[in-house]
């Protein structure tokens, strides 16, 4: 992830996920990537834009599937990058490989309340 990408998502591993994302008072928005798949860096710069437009209404935080497998297992991530929104501890959206900025927008939008 480009590092200016990486400093305005914030990165979760194995051992936060569940209170992260699974715990969350809000719809969750989880960028599973690895540092060799170059539409992922494409995605993260969508991601990092999206997640000040949604503000605190959404968050959207990154997974690197190679560093923390426990989790990318788990949730049968195959292939870079994957999307999977989660609301209330249960994955309630997914969009895998990489998508326009509108679409990604549409498709987030979707799980907000109101």
């Amino acid at each position: 992830m480009p590092q200016d990408t990486q400093a305005r998502l914030t990165s979760v591993t194995d051992a936060t996920f569940a209170t992260t994302v699974l715990a969350a008072d809000r719809p969750v928005v989880v960028d599973f990537w690895a540092e060799w798949c170059p539409p992922c860096r494409a995605v993260s710069t969508h991601l990092a834009e999206l997640a000040e437009e949604f503000g605190d209404a959404l968050r959207i935080v990154a997974l690197n599937s190679d560093e923390n497998p426990e989790t990318t297992r788990a949730y049968q991530v195959m292939s870079m990058p994957t999307l999977l929104t989660f609301r209330d501890g249960q994955v309630v959206g997914s969009i895998v490989g990489s998508r326009p900025k509108n679409h990604l927008r549409l498709s987030f939008a979707r799980h907000l309340d109101g």
